[in-house]
């Protein structure tokens, strides 16, 4: 990567993600152009030609070019320059959420992977790994894990959006010589930095709110060691999870207002999930008998980690019964009733339809940029159409 000219200054996270990437561009223009060329012209002068042995086609710098898409192109290290900066770390994106997690699982090779519950695909990756190497899945915080391990944290978790203790998992995987990797997702900067607490790598489903539009799929690991990324990026190279050409500049484009989609979402969040929580105290609204989100949770950890007191746009509720539950969406008028969550529309998700793993009375919500206000008062209207029955 090229030296940014910003390395001097103390920027803030929405300053960075504008202007991160300002000293990669190869062009003038303002909006960073996109570039679809899968391969590149070698140099034209013979001199300055180098064999493979004699240079690292993962790093460019002054004095190389691109050579293939695969191993790099001028938008996904603007997209990289962005990410680094925001991720307080050295990304490296991958073509998914899971994209990245399985190059996570096949960097470390871990003999046991103690998880949380959370994201089913997770799981499901770790399954694919048992049948290639025998990797032996186990709860968080087992006896069994020692040296070479790797415990695999998600916090807030998927779907709920409660936090797990990160000081707690890492002191407990270091201390056994076990690595530790978190699945942020649903807490990026400045919601949330894991680092602070000594984890050993970074994950996002940057299809979520770092893409933040619903218009692409990427994912990004995070390490604050460079040998790390290097190692990452010759897997990604050979292994092919590298992300499109298209997909990292739409995903450029959005991280320019990142900062300021994601503190709206947790701000409208926040505030719904306060009238939520009053409604099912004061049994205003029968229908609806639990929510979950880490702002109602009452340990310390929790406000050390999402220090700002602003927390995860997504959440989740139960409702009294399981029609009801296949019923709300239906009744909602700002909510698309869709999977995934992180765009700037507000969506729900009768959640049993994608994941065995909950009650079928959950329900998964993803708060948008709309105005909080309106977004109650349609839940409020849905909801209470059943409690007057």
């Amino acid at each position: 990567m090229s030296t940014n000219s910003l390395s001097d200054l103390d920027l803030q996270i929405a300053s960075l993600s504008v202007h991160a990437d300002d000293s990669y561009a190869m062009v003038s223009d303002v909006a960073p152009p996109l570039h679809v060329s899968t391969t590149y012209h070698y140099n034209s002068d013979p001199s300055k030609l180098k064999s493979a042995k004699e240079h690292d086609i993962r790093v460019r710098d002054e004095q190389s070019s691109f050579i293939y898409s695969r191993f790099g192109n001028p938008v996904v290290e603007r997209v990289e320059a962005v990410l680094s900066a925001i991720l307080n770390g050295h990304a490296v994106v991958y073509s998914s959420g899971l994209a990245a997690y399985t190059a996570a699982l096949a960097y470390y090779n871990p003999r046991r992977l103690s998880m949380t519950d959370g994201y089913q695909g997770c799981h499901g990756v770790a399954r694919i790994f048992n049948r290639f190497s025998g990797l032996e899945q186990v709860p968080l915080y087992d006896d069994s894990v020692s040296t070479g391990d790797l415990v695999h944290l998600e916090t807030p978790i998927n779907p709920t959006g409660l936090s797990v203790d990160l000081a707690k998992a890492v002191e407990f995987a270091h201390c056994r010589g076990a690595k530790v990797i978190v699945d942020a997702t649903f807490a990026p900067p400045p919601l949330q930095d894991p680092f602070e607490f000594g984890v050993d790598m970074v994950m996002h489903s940057a299809t979520k709110y770092l893409g933040g539009h619903s218009d692409l799929l990427a994912g990004v690991l995070v390490t604050k060691d460079p040998q790390v990324r290097l190692a990452l990026l010759q897997d990604r190279g050979l292994l092919g999870g590298a992300p499109g050409n298209f997909e990292s500049w739409l995903l450029l484009r959005s991280l320019r207002t990142f900062k300021l989609r994601v503190e709206t979402q947790a701000k409208n969040a926040g505030k719904i999930v306060a009238w939520l929580d009053s409604a099912i105290k004061n049994n205003e609204i029968p229908a609806l008998t639990k929510v979950y989100h880490s702002s109602l949770q009452t340990d310390e950890f929790v406000r050390k980690q999402l220090k700002t007191g602003l927390y995860s746009p997504a959440f989740s509720i139960e409702v009294e019964s399981v029609e009801v539950a296949k019923s709300i969406p239906s009744r909602l008028k700002l909510f698309h009733h869709a999977t995934s969550l992180g765009g700037v529309e507000s969506l729900i998700e009768w959640r049993a339809m994608s994941d065995t793993s909950v009650p079928e009375t959950l329900l998964r919500l993803s708060i948008g940029v709309e105005d909080a206000d309106d977004l109650i008062a349609d839940l409020k209207a849905a909801l209470l159409s059943f409690s007057a029955k």
